[in-house]
């Protein structure tokens, strides 16, 4: 299923502004910048960089954006030599960033199917304050040994992740992560885990002050929300997020039978594939709980073929 997304407004608290050649810098407390190149633009992203290096100022952002990069396809072109390169050897030249997205690329410029990836940990670990942390596509995206003491926010998008980078963002050394979000993705687009992947952080222990959980777009949405029923991580959770996914009235019944679930702050069930009449058992639950519950954007429960919201 192709999906319909644009380049991000803002993120960590932060205005984007796509920046270009000759643009001044803006506010460092209010803004970052997303440099990103054009299909058959007249610069590399590589170029762009060295431009934006050299603007009065830059020493104090505190956030960067990676966009658009490919020349003609991001399927064929080796990010390593594109930008990841030359962004980690420019790491000294940020001292005060803290935020960071990578490929924040709409399905306009490519699906996110189509993004080829690598293994990020020596980049986004030549920041090592960073606090927030984005990624936008899972195709050879790896992430061993991964180590950021003071990131709060980790979010991964994509159409599919494998088992081996559900595993490696599991059991990763981030001490104060209190938002971890990982759309895991359908086997039509390249995912590889299960729900036995999530083992990791079910004891609660991984990520002590882990407070949101995003465990979502996933085909085997059931089986998690099965596999959180016991779960110590839930009791510690504010927000839970099983959105996005393919989830039935196999996995809306176990959530229901979940007691660990009620001192929630919101469970987010956004697009589902409930029936009418489990949908509204939970809405009673949540009413009763006081928990904000989101199940809008429902699926016809009745349709044989389910997807996750998004693949392509």
């Amino acid at each position: 299923m192709a999906s319909s997304y644009g380049n991000l407004e803002s993120f960590a608290g932060y205005d984007i502004v796509q920046w270009q050649p000759g643009d001044a810098l803006g506010d460092p407390q209010r803004v970052i910048h997303r440099i990103s190149t054009d299909f058959d633009g007249e610069h590399a992203w590589s170029e762009l960089l060295a431009a934006f290096l050299a603007q009065p100022g830059v020493e104090q952002i505190q956030g960067l954006v990676v966009g658009y990069w490919g020349v003609d396809t991001l399927i064929d072109e080796d990010p390593n030599e594109v930008w990841v390169g030359a962004l980690r050897a420019a790491a000294p030249r940020f001292p005060e960033l803290r935020v960071l997205y990578l490929n924040d690329i709409s399905a306009e410029e490519h699906e996110v199917s189509w993004i080829n990836n690598t293994d990020l940990s020596p980049l986004v670990m030549a920041f090592p304050g960073l606090t927030h942390l984005g990624i936008r596509g899972g195709n050879n995206l790896e992430l061993p040994a991964l180590s950021l003491p003071a990131l709060d926010t980790l979010t991964i998008e994509a159409g599919g992740l494998s088992a081996e980078v559900v595993r490696q963002v599991l059991t990763a050394d981030l001490p104060a992560l209190r938002h971890l979000e990982l759309y895991l993705g359908t086997e039509d687009y390249g995912a590889t885990n299960s729900a036995d992947d999530l083992t990791p952080i079910l004891d609660g222990t991984q990520f002590p002050r882990l407070t949101y959980l995003g465990l979502k777009n996933s085909d085997h949405q059931d089986q998690i929300a099965q596999l959180l029923v016991a779960a110590p991580v839930t009791q510690r959770l504010e927000v839970l997020d099983l959105s996005m996914g393919v989830l039935t009235d196999e996995g809306g019944r176990a959530l229901l039978d979940n007691p660990a679930l009620g001192h929630l702050k919101k469970l987010d069930l956004a697009f589902n594939w409930l029936s009418d009449e489990v949908r509204d058992q939970l809405i009673a639950w949540a009413k009763q709980q006081g928990v904000e519950l989101d199940v809008s954007d429902p699926q016809d429960a009745e349709d044989d073929w389910r997807y996750v919201a998004l693949g392509e």
